[in-house]
């Protein structure tokens, strides 16, 4: 009888989990939308999903999050055009993230608003990937939002967003004028200081300087190997957006944990 009650509760919790990675992999698919048109200016709303080699309509049964492409392969069923891999990135990723926060933070009001920062990163990063832009259209209203969400996430005030927008915002500002004073150039481009601020707004300002350096580390790593193996010098343009959004993701998951680790070193 144990071992039928602990089979039903392992059977029951992996349904759960297999529903809440489907319901955000949905939310991907929105946010592939959102990152196809919200560089060109594009309604969100309408026209329905379409092919973006002949134009067709996208029926509601392959439409379905990461399913329908992999049934596919990658192809529209009318033109077999091929379908970029980024839609199935970016649907796993937001069904990886939603998991994530229901097991960290469970079915509560701070995983449901870290849900939507995220998915706001997420989209970020994709576009910044493409564009090298970050769109006010998200950033801005997402300042104003981490303001909202902090009446209902645990230990992050108002005063403290407030303060995190004010520190992030500021310190990358302070940074692109000093660097555009040194050599001459722009190096840091406003949409990456909106980005910030958003990220204190969100997090606090506690979470500032995990965020910098682990962002400026990454982008050392990744972006250096980057610019070596592509020979283009120091001059490369790396989008500076994506690492900023990796570790605001990192800090919403084990930057508390991490920051007592360093401490305690």
């Amino acid at each position: 009888m144990g071992l039928c009650w602990g089979l039903s509760g392992l059977i029951g919790n992996s349904m759960i989990s297999l529903s809440v990675f489907f319901l955000g992999s949905i939310l991907g698919s929105f946010l592939n939308v959102c990152i196809y048109r919200l560089p060109k200016r594009q309604s969100i709303v309408s026209p329905s999903s379409h092919c973006p080699h002949c134009g067709q309509p996208i029926r509601f049964y392959d439409n379905i999050p990461i399913v329908s492409y992999l049934l596919l392969g990658g192809k529209c069923r009318h033109c077999k055009g091929g379908i970029s891999a980024r839609y199935l990135i970016v649907e796993g990723l937001s069904g990886l993230i939603c998991l994530a926060l229901y097991i960290r933070y469970g079915l509560t009001p701070q995983s449901l608003l870290l849900l939507l920062f995220a998915a706001a990163l997420l989209t970020i990063t994709f576009i910044d990937l493409d564009y090298q832009i970050i769109p006010d259209v998200i950033s801005i209203p997402g300042i104003f939002c981490g303001i909202g969400a902090s009446y209902f996430i645990p230990n992050i005030s108002w005063r403290e967003s407030l303060f995190g927008i004010l520190t992030g915002g500021g310190i990358l500002f302070l940074v692109a004028i000093g660097y555009k004073w040194v050599t001459g150039r722009e190096g840091m481009g406003g949409g990456d200081i909106k980005l910030l601020a958003m990220v204190g707004a969100w997090l606090g300002w506690k979470a500032i300087p995990f965020v910098l350096f682990s962002s400026s580390l990454i982008g050392l790593l990744i972006g250096g190997g980057s610019v070596l193996i592509n020979k283009r010098g120091l001059r490369s343009k790396i989008p500076f957006g994506p690492f900023l959004a990796l570790s605001s993701l990192i800090y919403i998951f084990f930057g508390p944990e991490l920051i007592t680790w360093y401490i305690r070193l």
